[in-house]
């Protein structure tokens, strides 16, 4: 379907499926799926919007989703026979964050859920700062309240932490001297271990070396001197092939590397030497580093080294305590007075806004059929919060004589109805918001108060896209685009299916809405009257 840019109406019997396009829009925003949502489980489905968002400044918020920006954007949500989903904006798939992120900039629904919200105080705040334009300070507001929380969050760990390390400095000073003291080195166990092996086995080794010197190159029969004398005999007949040549570059090669493990061999033998009073030495220092890993149950030195870094940083942490306690406290301090000031802007930008929202507030519902409308903002002082010091409360009389009370207490459906939709109207005017959905915002009216509300709604149109579904005549009267949901159970399955009204059907419909099933020649002329109005 494809919706006026202005007001478009859906109407249609209850249980006809008008509930259909309002959970494919949810799909649109974000909201969870499963395979109940499908029609044919064995297919998938594919709900798709495309959105002219030139208007709407939204180019930042692209780039900060790392997406492609065009001005003619298109959602799509995929859902598997599977129940799993995927969502893409301009074919980039995108999380469902993403899309709620990017959705709820180009949809606002209304529903009955949001006018049972219009009760609670963080929606009333909000409604508060939408009205005063207070995007900026409270952007503003929140930055500071994000460094302020968290120096609070740090200031009270190094207190909380500051007593618990004081308690504990004699402990730490004394297994950080215990450590110093030992002098550790990295991988120092490994060759301590590794020496210990060799000194132990001194002789064995020198022995064996020695007999290994003597085969290699100092006997008679030596490996040396046998590969001289090959040498020497392929040396006579390597001018005859260079295959014989080859081979004698081969033994060549063989007796320079032979000749350099003969000598790395005499060095390590020199290097070895039986020493009881060096053997003591390694295993003392090794029992020591035992006896620290068994302590601290470890089983490495990098890690007696990692825990000395560890007791090094807290004995720091414990002598310079009241500097780092001070200059905390004096960050907090700091970050305190520009979050009161903050605040005491955004608390002043608001109050300045409750006279005047509530003035036309109260217009709107004497238009709507309220005449003693009254309305009253109330605000209490709180603790910084993320939205600022202050505790809004909005409350509402219908009737003469009863002082405003808050909304849950005295509000019935009808009158929410058109306190919620009388927030909207307000709300159309403050909001670069493309398209608005309101589903049934009319329940509770009838009359000469439906039509009201519909002229309202064609107000709004000039400005946003409205889609509103409906159940009154005189709300579908002013509809640039009049959609009908009706059922069909032609086939062997019920279907919901949608249609675009031509005037005459439009009529028709209209005078259904007005005198039943079967409409009167009368219902048909106050159907026409109602569009020419």
């Amino acid at each position: 379907m494809e919706p006026s840019h202005h007001l478009s109406v859906i109407t249609g019997e209850t249980g006809a499926g008008k509930s259909i396009m309002l959970g494919a829009i949810g799909l649109l925003l974000g909201n969870r799926a499963d395979t109940k949502v499908l029609w044919d489980i064995t297919e998938k489905c594919i709900i798709e919007g495309s959105f002219d968002i030139a208007p709407y400044k939204l180019e930042s918020v692209f780039i900060e989703e790392a997406l492609d920006y065009e001005t003619q954007t298109v959602i799509r949500r995929e859902i598997g026979s599977n129940g799993k989903s995927r969502a893409f904006i301009n074919d980039t798939p995108v999380t469902l964050e993403t899309m709620k992120k990017i959705g709820l900039r180009l949809m606002d629904v209304h529903s009955q859920h949001e006018t049972l919200e219009l009760g609670n105080r963080s929606f009333q705040l909000r409604l508060i700062d939408a009205f005063a334009g207070n995007q900026k300070l409270l952007l503003e507001y929140q930055a500071i309240w994000k460094n302020y929380n968290e120096a609070k969050v740090e200031y009270e760990t190094l207190v909380s932490e500051s007593k618990k390390l004081a308690q504990e400095a004699d402990f730490v000073t004394f297994q950080l001297d215990e450590l110093k003291k030992a002098d550790l080195k990295e991988s120092e166990q490994e060759k301590l271990e590794s020496d210990l092996k060799v000194m132990e086995n001194a002789e064995d080794i020198k022995t064996r070396f020695n007999l290994v010197i003597e085969q290699l190159g100092h006997s008679e029969f030596s490996v040396d001197s046998v590969l001289a004398e090959v040498r020497t005999q392929l040396n006579t007949v390597a001018a005859y092939s260079e295959a014989y040549a080859q081979l004698l570059k081969r033994i060549e090669s063989l007796k320079i590397e032979l000749d350099d493990i003969l000598n790395e061999i005499e060095k390590e033998e020199s290097k070895i030497e039986f020493d009881p009073e060096q053997i003591n030495t390694v295993k003392e220092r090794l029992s020591l580093i035992y006896q620290l890993l068994q302590k601290h149950r470890f089983q490495s030195t990098s890690q007696l080294l990692d825990l000395q870094e560890s007791l090094q940083q807290r004995a720091d942490k414990v002598s310079n305590l009241d500097e780092i306690l001070s200059s905390a406290k004096k960050k907090l301090a700091s970050l305190t007075n520009d979050l009161q000031h903050a605040a005491a802007l955004l608390s002043k930008s608001r109050e300045k806004v409750f006279i005047p929202l509530c003035k036309q507030l109260t217009h709107l519902l004497i238009e709507l059929g309220i005449p003693n409308a009254l309305l009253k903002v109330e605000k209490n002082k709180t603790e910084p919060t993320p939205t600022g010091v202050d505790s809004i409360e909005l409350n509402f009389s219908a009737n003469k004589g009863i002082a405003p009370r808050p909304l849950a207490q005295v509000a019935s459906g009808g009158e929410f109805s058109r306190l919620m939709f009388s927030v909207k109207y307000v709300m159309a005017e403050k909001t670069y918001l493309p398209t608005m959905i309101l589903d049934e915002i009319d329940s509770g009216v009838s009359g000469e108060i439906a039509i009201q509300l519909g002229k309202m709604m064609r107000e709004m149109a000039k400005r946003h896209q409205i889609i509103s579904i409906s159940h009154l005549p005189q709300i579908a009267a002013k509809a640039d685009v009049h959609f009908f949901v009706y059922k069909d159970d032609s086939s062997s399955k019920t279907v919901s299916l949608i249609k675009k009204l031509t005037e005459k059907e439009r009529v028709t419909e209209i005078a259904k809405m007005i005198g039943g099933a079967k409409p009167s020649d009368m219902a048909l002329e106050n159907a026409k009257e109602l569009i020419a109005r």
